[in-house]
């Protein structure tokens, strides 16, 4: 790699770290490429990158970001996985985790706050933006699921009377 691309990476990096909601630092202790494709498939499933970067070039594009505490994470073979969702990459690096003993989740940041293994996997059961915005739509949409439920009843119920009165005079 030539000085010009580590610049890119850099830059590349740095606008990504300024852009998103959360980095989670893992740890690659011999994957696979098929075990790593199956990763990054899921991360862009879910809105989320992983990306392998060399340590020195990310501490540098940590530089002035809000992610700087992480720097001290980057050690060793690590890759970042980042999400503009607070939660999709936590969460699709934890379930990965579970099933490959070979990706290990050293920690991560959310903002300034700083991350630990055990905060990452808290922040991976809490729900993600999509699932939120729709439990919201559902609060939002019931009252008035319910509004009409109640004013077409009594609708129904005259128009029943009728029905059988009309029956009844008819016979």
């Amino acid at each position: 790699m030539d000085r010009s691309q580590k610049a890119e990476a850099v830059a590349a990096l740095n606008s990504t770290f300024k852009e998103v909601a959360v980095v989670v630092v893992t740890r690659n202790l011999g994957m696979t490429v098929k075990q790593s494709t199956d990763l990054r498939n899921k991360m862009r499933d879910a809105g989320a990158s992983y990306k392998v970067s060399k340590n020195k070039l990310a501490k540098i594009a940590l530089e002035g970001t809000d992610y700087v505490g992480i720097s001290d994470l980057l050690t060793g073979t690590t890759a970042l996985a980042t999400s503009t969702d607070p939660v999709a990459a936590a969460k699709v690096a934890v379930e990965f985790a579970k099933t490959n003993d070979k990706l290990e989740i050293v920690g991560g940041s959310m903002g300034t706050t700083v991350l630990d293994v055990e905060g990452i996997k808290a922040l991976a059961t809490l729900p993600s933006l999509d699932e939120l915005r729709g439990k919201l739509v559902g609060l939002l949409v019931a009252p008035a699921t319910k509004l009409a439920t109640v004013t077409q009843a009594p609708a129904a119920q005259i128009a029943r009377v009728l029905s059988a009165y009309a029956e009844k005079q008819a016979a």
